[in-house]
């Protein structure tokens, strides 16, 4: 499975962007997927995930983010609105086909892509 990330930039604070996580190799439907963010220093956090028709968020962005996926062009979106300085970070699409128990978790995924930036002014 191969990840391609893409619609990260610059916002002022309040600010949308939507991400887009294009898969090819596998019907991303039959995958888990899921958003992790990292800056330099910390931890990769899990921000979001779609599994088996669910969708999953951590607190930090419950309300504001919005996962997605459009079975036709294989590709998971994450509208991201309200968007706040601490949102900056390396934006990371992440997937896989074993079964997942915690989709917020790093390491339940073995494929990721290159990650795109976001920066939130």
């Amino acid at each position: 499975v191969q990840l391609v990330e893409s619609g990260g930039g610059s916002v002022q604070s309040g600010g949308s962007l939507r991400l887009s996580c294009v898969g090819s190799g596998e019907n991303m439907r039959a995958l888990a997927v899921a958003w992790f963010r990292q800056t330099p220093g910390r931890e990769r956090e899990g921000v979001a995930a779609i599994y088996k028709g669910r969708t999953y968020y951590a607190d930090s962005v419950t309300g504001r983010f919005t996962i997605s996926q459009d079975g036709a062009k294989n590709t998971v979106f994450l509208q991201m609105n309200s968007l706040k300085p601490e949102d900056t970070a390396m934006y990371y699409c992440a997937a896989t086909n074993n079964a997942v128990f915690f989709p917020l978790r790093r390491s339940q995924y073995n494929y990721w892509g290159q990650g795109t930036q976001v920066t939130v002014s």
